[in-house]
C-alpha cells in the first residue's frame, strides 16, 4: 500500500545509501525503529551542498529535505522488508546548514513532514524539531533522522 502511494508519487526508492561514518543505519528496539541521520545523497552524491540561503536556497533545501526522507524510507525498507509495516511516524529531527541569520529552518523541514503526510497520511504526521547548524556532513545542506513505530 505505501510502495503504492510512492508509485502514484513517482517516487522510487533508491538503494539505500551506505553509513559515512561508524554507525549503522538503523536501529530497532521493541516496536521502535531509529533511523539514524540521512544526508540528500543520490546515486553516491551529495545532491545538495552548502549553507542555506547563502549557497543553496530555500526551495532547493526544501528538494534536500524530502531527498533525506526517500533516503530514510529506503533504510526502512532495507530493514523491515516493508513499509507497510509502519503504524506512525513518530518524531523527526531536521537540521538545516545555514547562516546565523537564517531562521526559517521549520520551512525547509516542512517540505519533509508535508511528504510523510502525503505517504503515510494521518500515521506520517508526527513531533519535530528542525534547527540550524553551523555545518553538516560532507557539506549536505540537510540532514534529517527519523522514529517509527512498527508492528
Amino acid at each position: 500500500m505505501i510502495e503504492e502511494r510512492l508509485a502514484a508519487l513517482k517516487v522510487s526508492l533508491p538503494n539505500p545509501p551506505k553509513p559515512a561514518g561508524s554507525y549503522i543505519p538503523v536501529v530497532k528496539t521493541g516496536n521502535l525503529v531509529f533511523v539514524s541521520g540521512q544526508i540528500p545523497v543520490k546515486d553516491g552524491k551529495v545532491q545538495f551542498q552548502g549553507k542555506v540561503p547563502t549557497n543553496i536556497s530555500v526551495e532547493d533545501a526544501q528538494s534536500a529535505a524530502k531527498l533525506c526522507i526517500i533516503n530514510a524510507l529506503a533504510q526502512l525498507k532495507d530493514e523491515l522488508g516493508t513499509l507497510d509495516k509502519i503504524s506512525k511516524i513518530i518524531k523527526v529531527s531536521g537540521f538545516v546548514n545555514s547562516t546565523p541569520e537564517f531562521t526559517d529552518q521549520p520551512k525547509v523541514i516542512n517540505a519533509a513532514s508535508d511528504f510523510l503526510f502525503d505517504i503515510f497520511g494521518e500515521k506520517g504526521k508526527h513531533s519535530r524539531i528542525a534547527v540550524g547548524v553551523a555545518s553538516l556532513p560532507l557539506n549536505s545542506a540537510v540532514e534529517i533522522d527519523l522514529i517509527a513505530e512498527v508492528t
